[in-house]
């Protein structure tokens, strides 16, 4: 079976990646790179094409002959999608378009990765996928406007479409050190650093943490099973921390108390998240999860073992979808990886702001 993986080379994708090739499945990966890096492939037997979503002739190259896409890249950041809203909707609506558009041709699966910021702020928790969506933000519209046209797509054209709602996911591979970093690599880093750990408001804010073993294997899951929906889908399982609980985490892992910083809250941030589980339940019966403990303990390692926080590399010991260590568990350690240059632009990239060691909570891993 082959499975092309957009965004193949970010976070998300780098474990979806293995854990695909694990079940035996073709991969090809295609990236601009924007936010991926060749390094979190290195080893892989997979087809790497440089180029972005937005550009017809490169995504029907790569995804000519396959049975599945599972479509992850984005261009991240409620507060990105801020500074310049064109550029987030061109690449995660009008690339998301674009995806569909070559796969109707061949009426080829595709799992579209949307958000659980499309809810926004107000009803009730947990989060159940036939709630009102009232986004706060153009990224979150942006990914709302995705899963509407998958599901226009589903409908208007019979297409096998799955369109995913993803939480904040974290784990090995999530960049950081940059303005748009997620919440928890940014804890970590500014942990290990010795810096203090900024949190914006109180710091009583929730989400539903979700480790990337979990929805990396529901991903592939859905993948090799061309699973197709109706509706959206929560990719998350229910739990609810606030921020300062995932600092005294950190605490106990590094065995010491982290200072830390209250600013201002951000604009466009939602307060409480968590997903309501009916649906994955029903579709994805075997999914798990790992709790937040020896989620943050697996994490915490890896950044460690690194050396310099953020730095790519495969993973020694880290739990991983297709089961015990992200690369070693599938045997999946040699293989060419050769990236084709597809003659594409890539995604614009917005002026950064001042503060590059700010958390953030809503981003490409889906808060």
């Amino acid at each position: 079976m082959k499975v092309v993986v957009t965004g193949g080379a970010g976070f998300i994708g780098a474990h979806l990646t293995r854990a695909l090739l694990a079940a035996g499945a073709e991969v090809v990966v295609l990236d601009d790179l924007s936010t991926g890096a060749v390094a979190n492939l290195a080893g892989l037997p997979v087809q790497l094409i440089v180029g972005s979503v937005t550009d017809r002739t490169t995504v029907e190259q790569a995804c000519l002959g396959a049975d599945s896409i599972v479509h992850l890249a984005a261009r991240p950041s409620v507060a990105r999608s801020l500074l310049d809203p064109m550029a987030t909707h061109a690449v995660n609506a009008t690339g998301t378009l674009t995806v569909l558009d070559v796969a109707q041709r061949d009426e080829t699966h595709v799992v579209v990765a949307s958000s659980s910021s499309v809810y926004g702020v107000g009803g009730t928790l947990p989060r159940t996928e036939d709630a009102p969506c009232r986004p706060r933000s153009p990224y979150a519209a942006s990914k709302l406007a995705a899963e509407g046209y998958a599901l226009g797509y589903r409908g208007g054209f019979g297409l096998p479409v799955l369109a995913v709602r993803l939480f904040n996911v974290f784990g090995p591979y999530q960049s950081v050190g940059h303005a748009y970093a997620a919440v928890v690599p940014t804890f970590i880093e500014a942990a290990l650093s010795g810096r203090p750990l900024t949190v914006h408001g109180d710091g009583r804010q929730t989400r539903d943490f979700t480790y990337v073993s979990g929805v990396a294997g529901t991903l592939c899951d859905a993948a090799l099973r061309r699973l197709s929906h109706p509706d959206p889908v929560n990719i998350a399982f229910g739990t609810r921390t606030d921020l300062l609980t995932v600092i005294v985490e950190l605490e106990r892992i590094l065995g010491r108390t982290l200072p830390v910083r209250h600013v201002e809250p951000r604009s466009g941030d939602v307060r409480d998240s968590q997903a309501g589980t009916a649906t994955l339940r029903t579709l994805f019966p075997d999914a798990v999860g790992l709790d937040l403990a020896a989620a943050l303990e697996a994490t915490v390692a890896w950044y460690v073992e690194r050396g310099l926080p953020g730095a790519s590399g495969v993973p020694s010991a880290v739990p991983s979808a297709a089961g015990g260590s992200a690369a070693g568990a599938s045997g999946i350690t040699s293989g060419a990886l050769t990236p084709t240059v597809a003659p594409a632009r890539s995604a614009r990239t917005a002026r950064p702001t001042p503060d590059a060691h700010r958390e953030h909570l809503s981003d490409a891993s889906g808060g």
